[in-house]
């Protein structure tokens, strides 16, 4: 069994069991309590998978990495740790696009060279391209307000712009890693953005 967690966009928590069955999902579109609903839909998610597949142990747990946010992030990947530390099983780390990709493509409505679109906030979109070379996410401004996504992509790309991350689908993708034999990435967010915080260049100076 699988625990997918995500918190780029809304917060998500899934446990797929090997078989790929959904054994349990919450989600909530909210991009402003991702502290507040992570705990409880973890205790809820594992009791029903529990509950519904008693032989099957946890295996991993996966994290979506972004791109997303700073504060989101930090929330998915740190409770997404926690687990895994304290189950003893590996930690998977997924980019969060990616499974927006794969439940588009399963689903039949993306094919060929597509684009997926989440919020990046500050009036910014990440974006991040697919095609049969691997996807790299980047954070693209808009040109125009009025722009719903304000990203340009070649012609014939299609865009598709979503405002959550489903975490069966970021399960499925670290499942069909696993079953390939492909190396997953660094446990590292994608924030895409510098922080606003930086190191001073130099003494302040003070007067009395």
């Amino acid at each position: 069994m699988l625990l997918a967690i995500d918190t780029s966009a809304g917060t998500a928590v899934a446990a797929v069991a090997a078989d790929g069955r959904v054994l349990s999902r919450r989600a909530t579109p909210d991009t402003r309590r991702h502290a507040e609903v992570i705990g409880p839909f973890l205790d809820e998610v594992l009791a029903e998978a529990t509950d519904a597949a008693p032989d099957e142990g946890l295996d991993g747990v996966v994290a979506g990495i972004g791109p997303g946010p700073f504060t989101g992030l930090r929330v998915g990947i740190a409770a997404a740790r926690a687990v895994a530390i304290a189950r003893s099983v590996p930690l998977l780390p997924v980019p969060s696009h990616d499974a927006v990709a794969l439940e588009l493509v399963e689903g039949g409505v993306a094919a060929g060279r597509f684009c997926v679109v989440t919020d990046a906030r500050r009036r910014e979109v990440a974006v991040t391209e697919y095609a049969a070379a691997l996807p790299v996410p980047t954070v693209v401004v808009p040109a125009r307000l009025e722009l719903r996504v304000g990203f340009a992509p070649d012609a014939g790309v299609a865009l598709y712009e979503v405002a959550e991350i489903p975490a069966v689908h970021l399960a499925h993708v670290a499942a069909a890693r696993l079953a390939a034999g492909i190396a997953f990435p660094t446990p590292q967010p994608l924030y895409l953005r510098a922080p606003d915080v930086t190191m001073p260049t130099g003494a302040k100076r003070v007067t009395s």
